[in-house]
């Protein structure tokens, strides 16, 4: 319930704390004082429009805050409205959108009267006020209804169409077929076959070099062949001519080493050259394999390893799609009788839709004479879908007016005390509920009635009412006194509780607007003791002054 409302420079409101109790309070004071603007502070609160007409003049901004307790659980939202820019919202002090102040709202409070907040002018909060009234088993609905969303969804991953479903078999197997021919056992093994070509490729390009580089070093093997020496050979000539002469012969010992380091990679270079043989069928068997590797990633992954991965999940999904054709046929079977289960379950659901609709109207009716409605008509409507899904309230405020939803209703009045009614038989809301102008045209016995509705729903839920007559109010646990004073040359609403004396003189104010009147105090005194009665008849109890 709403347990502190906060408001400050909205309208005439400077700065207003109203602490807030369970069971019904009336909002009282005379005419202009600031009673409704309470009711725009809420409406603010629960996502309203904001205008910035609200902001009082002189201040930057006006801020609405309330507090809430649900059980354990404490809520706390707030809207800020600038003179210039967009309002802000705010959900337990983090910033939210404006929507989620109306979607958090919407569970919290109902507001009734001249207002865009009531929850039981939409559609779908008529439907399940109504089946809350019939004791509605939707489960069943409910439960055939997802089960089918389920078994289509997974005929629909089955591809749908059995044609189409066999030629994505047939694909995969294709695609599974192609890969898993070509036996790629590693995923490196295309890299080392291009260091393998480049080798075999070149082994006659190879040869030639390491001859030329080998009879450089140690000459022609030619023994005719004419100026055929080597590296070797011209190194061992200048030894023979260096060792010749003793004063030069240690010269020779170095150009020695050198001759036999190069007679000595002379014999390695005809080693390799031996080595080296031609492959042409090698060659030819790596230029195949390795144009397979091309085309399978051309097909499906620039790299062996993501081919290997798509032969993977290509190979699930073509076990998964092998079994489908028996799937699918269970799935078919099961999908009728789903639906012949979903028919019924629907049939049934809308017979106890229908045979209650009528029930709950003429309950509401019956609550609609005594607050001042004599004569009007209310009708629950059923749609012609099987399980009755299209639900509308539908109320002719006087005799001889057709029938025409809630939302079209045109008085603030009627249609308060037509949500009140309505609140009177449906034991589903949120717990708190506000309304505003509920008696509005009625006065006398109408009036009391009025009160006596307020102050029994009072027992289930908190109940603010926004009042100008002295017969509703008396009914309240609680009575809020809003009244205007002159402050610094300015009007300045405030609110405060009234009890004992305190609201004997206001409701003596309400009945004659002369809270002096003897005559009106005593009848004051008279309401109060027939709203305690009312209480203690219910067994409730509260604070009633």
């Amino acid at each position: 319930m709403l347990v502190e409302l906060r408001v400050r420079d909205l309208g005439v409101i400077a700065d207003l704390d109203l602490v807030i109790g369970p069971g019904m309070t009336a909002l009282t004071g005379e005419t202009g004082a600031g009673k409704t603007l309470v009711v725009e502070a809420l409406e603010l609160l629960l996502g309203g429009r904001a205008e910035l007409a609200m902001v009082r003049a002189g201040a930057s901004e006006a801020v609405v805050e309330g507090r809430f307790v649900i059980g354990d659980r404490e809520v706390v939202l707030s809207r800020t409205v600038p003179v210039s820019g967009r309002s802000r919202a705010y959900v337990d002090g983090r910033m939210a959108p404006v929507s989620m102040l109306a979607e958090v709202g919407d569970d919290l409070v109902d507001l009734h009267g001249q207002h865009a907040h009531q929850s039981l002018l939409r559609p779908v909060a008529q439907r399940d006020a109504l089946d809350v009234f019939a004791g509605s088993d939707l489960e069943p609905v409910v439960r055939a209804r997802r089960e089918l969303a389920e078994i289509e969804g997974r005929l629909e991953e089955l591809g749908g169409d059995p044609r189409a479903l066999a030629r994505t078999v047939d694909l995969l197997r294709f695609q599974v077929d192609e890969i898993a021919h070509a036996a790629i056992s590693d995923p490196d093994e295309e890299e080392r076959l291009v260091a393998e070509e480049s080798v075999v490729a070149q082994v006659a390009v190879l040869k030639s070099a390491l001859a030329g580089a080998r009879e450089a070093l140690a000459g022609s093997d030619d023994p005719g062949a004419r100026g055929g020496f080597g590296a070797s050979d011209l190194l061992g000539f200048a030894v023979s001519e260096l060792s010749a002469h003793g004063v030069l012969s240690e010269l020779a010992a170095p150009l020695r080493a050198a001759q036999a380091e190069v007679e000595e990679m002379a014999r390695e270079l005809r080693q390799r050259a031996e080595r080296l043989e031609e492959d042409p069928e090698r060659l030819e068997a790596i230029r195949r394999r390795l144009q397979l590797f091309a085309e399978l990633r051309r097909k499906y992954g620039p790299s062996l390893a993501e081919v290997l991965e798509f032969e993977r999940a290509s190979r699930e999904r073509l076990f998964e799609l092998e079994a489908a054709e028996e799937t699918r046929e269970a799935l078919e079977e099961r999908r009728l009788e789903t639906r012949a289960l979903l028919d019924t379950a629907e049939a049934r659901l809308g017979a106890t839709r229908r045979g209650a609709a009528p029930k709950l109207a003429a309950a509401i009716e019956a609550h609609l004479e005594e607050l001042a409605l004599k004569g009007a008509r209310l009708e629950v409507r059923i749609g012609d879908d099987p399980a009755g899904s299209e639900v509308e309230f539908l109320l002719g405020a006087n005799p001889g007016e057709p029938p025409a939803p809630l939302a079209k209703v045109a008085s603030g009045g009627e249609l308060s005390r037509a949500m009140l009614a309505t609140r009177l038989v449906l034991s589903a809301a949120p717990p708190t509920l506000v309304f505003d102008e509920v008696d509005a045209g009625v006065g006398g016995e109408a009036a009391l009635a009025v009160g006596r509705a307020l102050g029994a729903l009072g027992r289930d839920h908190q109940v603010l009412v926004v009042t100008h007559l002295a017969q509703v109010a008396a009914f309240a646990d609680q009575q809020v006194l809003v009244s205007k004073t002159e402050s610094e040359g300015r009007t300045v609403a405030g609110a405060r509780p009234v009890t004992g004396n305190d609201r004997v003189v206001e409701l003596s104010r309400m009945l004659s607007g002369h809270p002096d009147s003897a005559a009106a105090r005593k009848h004051a005194k008279e309401l109060l003791a027939l709203g305690a009665r009312s209480v203690t008849a219910s067994g409730s109890s509260g604070n009633l002054g």
